[in-house]
């Protein structure tokens, strides 16, 4: 099991912790992971990490597809990636209908025919077998359509690009997770239940099992982001947590329509994800919060002593994870981390 470390995106100032960066770098982290919401983007605070790093692997959690045309995230991949020295690991995601119709104006419509479509025309570019010319749904390369000049031109990279920079898809609904299986090379996760993680992995096989690539659940990568709090009082570092799960299980999305909410309840948390998101969407946002129960916390995040940690560790390291993305600001939780996945 490998290490990565979530640095999210900004709040209203952009800062980055380099001094943790590079301190998660020394103890031998594999990967570090940015964010981007209606804020800070995810590709540039990778490229001044990168500058600042030598071998830790630059990954993206997500880039968002309707921000950016497939060949201009292929542009970019491929950049950061020669910049890099072969470091960039590319996460891509959707995010949802509240980002992409109200920050990118784009309709939020077919997303997993979308996703298929973006990660098979970026593997076009990258592999450089051939002009780019694709007929889909969302895209039609060269354009030919309403206002088109009609000298679209069918092109191939001047750069050339690594043929196999690592595709990630973000993806917590069971035909997202199919499609990383058949399409990508690993899958984010925003939570798990190491304990039940055949929720995800028999997705995973069935996307794996439709593609092409000859590719194994040996070397796909599931890769969970994990908050870490390291404390002693346990009921004071599980309340922010509290407060986020309530948060996303009861009002990420419609009543109909929680892909959080519906994982967890595959996922052994039934009654409980009903609950919290029956009085989140009534309005009754503490009582919501207090329906998240210690058990809830504890199956999801790594809370408490470095002992416990320890124990709780046990069980994600045999759930069959490829990298664990440690969702923590704290220096010592960082280094905790990196000892107990070591022993």
């Amino acid at each position: 099991m490998r290490l990565g470390l979530a640095i999210g995106y900004s709040g209203s100032n952009l800062e980055i912790d380099m001094d943790l960066i590079k301190e998660a770098e020394a103890l031998g982290y594999d990967s570090i992971w940015s964010a981007e919401a209606w804020g800070s983007d995810a590709v540039s605070p990778l490229a001044w990490i990168g500058a600042q790093t030598t071998r830790i692997k630059l990954g993206t959690g997500i880039m968002q597809i309707p921000a950016r045309t497939p060949a201009n995230t292929a542009m970019t991949a491929m950049t950061m990636d020669a910049l890099s020295g072969g470091r960039f690991l590319l996460g891509l995601g959707t995010s949802g209908p509240q980002v992409v119709e109200g920050w990118h104006g784009q309709a939020f419509d077919k997303p997993l025919t979308w996703m298929r479509e973006y990660i098979t025309i970026i593997r076009k570019i990258l592999e450089r077998k051939e002009v780019l010319e694709f007929e889909g749904t969302r895209y039609q390369i060269p354009y030919r359509g309403p206002g088109s000049t009609g000298m679209g031109k069918p092109l191939k990279s001047i750069l050339h690009g690594h043929p196999n920079i690592p595709i990630y898809s973000g993806a917590m609904a069971p035909l997202g997770q199919q499609l990383a299986g058949e399409l990508a090379d690993g899958v984010l996760l925003t939570c798990m239940n190491p304990e039940r993680p055949e929720v995800i992995v028999d997705q995973i096989k069935a996307g794996l099992a439709k593609g092409t690539r000859g590719k194994t659940l040996a070397d796909f990568d599931i890769a969970p982001t994990v908050a870490v709090v390291l404390a002693d009082d346990l009921d004071a570092a599980r309340f922010p947590l509290k407060m986020q799960l309530a948060l996303y299980v009861g009002g990420m999305g419609a009543k109909n329509k929680n892909f959080y909410n519906e994982y967890l309840r595959r996922a052994g948390f039934e009654e409980e994800a009903i609950k919290i998101q029956d009085l989140f969407l009534d309005g009754k946002k503490g009582e919501a919060m207090a329906a998240v129960t210690d058990e809830m916390v504890d199956a999801l995040y790594l809370v408490g002593t470095k002992e416990r940690i320890r124990d709780r560790l046990a069980v994600w390291k045999e759930s069959g994870i490829g990298t664990l993305i440690v969702g923590s600001p704290d220096i010592n939780a960082i280094r905790v981390m990196a000892e107990l996945a070591a022993e």
